[in-house]
């Protein structure tokens, strides 16, 4: 599957934000996605994720404020992100998984002022 993201930008702290993934290619409904980020000179961090059954896990640095979602019907994947920090500033990927194959599109990246 060939994933691209989009929906980053600049915003201020406070502000919202909400990321969009594409899926191309079949079978979408039952890869496991997840968003991952890497701000500069950190790893990267799984931010979130959801199983082809909708079960979603959220990281503890952006739980209450990030929502991951599913559309499988558009083969798409969303990351609203609310109430956004300056710590939030990053390079934001999404990611495919199924069956031991993972597939990562471009990142998009979002930059919160404060």
């Amino acid at each position: 599957v060939q994933l691209q993201a989009s929906g980053g930008g600049l915003v201020q702290a406070g502000g919202s934000l909400r990321l969009s993934c594409a899926a191309s290619g079949s079978g979408f409904s039952i890869y496991f996605m997840a968003w991952y980020r890497r701000a500069p000179g950190k790893q990267r961090e799984l931010v979130a994720s959801i199983t082809s059954g909708g079960s979603t896990f959220t990281a503890n640095s952006v739980k209450g404020r990030f929502t991951i979602s599913r559309d499988n019907a558009k083969n798409a994947v969303y990351l609203q992100m609310n109430s956004l920090k300056p710590e939030d500033t990053a390079v934001y990927y999404c990611n495919a998984f199924n069956s031991g194959e993972s597939s990562w599109g471009p990142g998009t990246q979002v930059t919160v002022s404060s």
